[in-house]
């Protein structure tokens, strides 16, 4: 096989591979960013709980309107947001810590969810909920997630101060500024928006993967934070592409074959990464080498 029969002619035969090309690629303009600063954050497993804190409200939405656009969204949003603020209000309210609230959360939302969806819909309907179907996507679900990296990314160039600030030193920026906390909280909003893009390509189980493997990938490559999120979203975007023609010619399932690729990048860049990276780490280094 060429070249162009491997890399390009599925994209240029195939409107369905063209639609979900452009699909991962705008998804990868948001959730690259944002799985950049969960990750400074230290809230990697926090948007994993988001992710399927989704699921409830998009199966109601399923469940009102079957495998609606509009309903799944709204309902997915909602959910996220109430999973989110809940969270958040138990870990403040009471002595339990917020990632043990957010596991909490996240396990009522998965088991509520699945139990929705199989209540009215068949096994094929929950694989859709809960896996996606990246080649199915359709002009409607490009404009959403179209809309919501644009959305990301003017968001993110508003709060990018106070967001860096926050990361680096929370304490100082209380102290200078009241915009930690509104930062924060459309932070949150954003994570929820894209988990909800994601959501309508990779289905509610893998939706956070785009988002932080490419993140952590980045991590062993790049100290600067411009270079992170850059780099954080190159990863997330190869990472879809390759995906999908590994999909395309061994015939697997799109959505997992892009985590996993995603995956496999974060595997290399565990081992060879210049910052970090365990190879790296067993090479000796000159006396006082930094």
């Amino acid at each position: 096989m060429t070249a162009y029969e491997v890399l390009v002619a599925p994209f240029a035969e195939f409107e369905f591979m063209r639609r979900a090309l452009v699909g991962v690629l705008a998804l990868s303009l948001g959730a690259g960013p944002v799985g950049a600063f969960l990750m400074l954050r230290r809230m990697s497993l926090t948007g994993d709980a988001m992710a399927h804190g989704i699921l409830p409200g998009a199966a109601i939405g399923f469940l009102m309107s079957g495998l609606n656009l509009f309903a799944m969204t709204i309902g997915g949003l909602i959910a996220g947001l109430v999973v989110a603020v809940g969270a958040g209000v138990v870990a403040r309210a009471t002595q339990m810590k917020e990632d043990a609230s957010l596991a909490a959360f996240y396990l009522i939302s998965l088991a509520l969810g699945v139990m929705i969806v199989s209540l009215r819909g068949s096994n094929l309907d929950l694989l859709h909920v809960l896996f996606g179907t990246v080649l199915g996507i359709d002009d409607a679900t490009l404009l959403l997630i179209a809309g919501i990296s644009t959305v990301t990314l003017a968001t993110l160039a508003v709060i990018w101060r106070p967001l860096v600030l926050e990361c680096v030193d929370p304490t100082f920026l209380a102290s200078v500024s009241r915009a930690g906390g509104a930062s924060h909280i459309a932070f949150l909003s954003l994570v929820v928006l894209n988990l909800v893009g994601g959501f309508h390509a990779l289905g509610t189980l893998l939706a956070v993967g785009l988002m932080m493997l490419p993140a952590a990938t980045a991590r062993f490559f790049a100290r600067d934070l411009t270079a992170l999120v850059t780099l954080a979203t190159l990863v997330a975007a190869a990472s879809g592409v390759a995906g999908l023609l590994v999909s395309y010619h061994l015939g697997a399932p799109s959505g997992p074959a892009i985590i996993l690729v995603a995956g496999c990048a974060y595997a290399l860049a565990v081992l060879f990464g210049p910052v970090g990276g365990l190879i790296g780490r067993l090479v000796p280094r000159r006396h006082l080498e930094a």
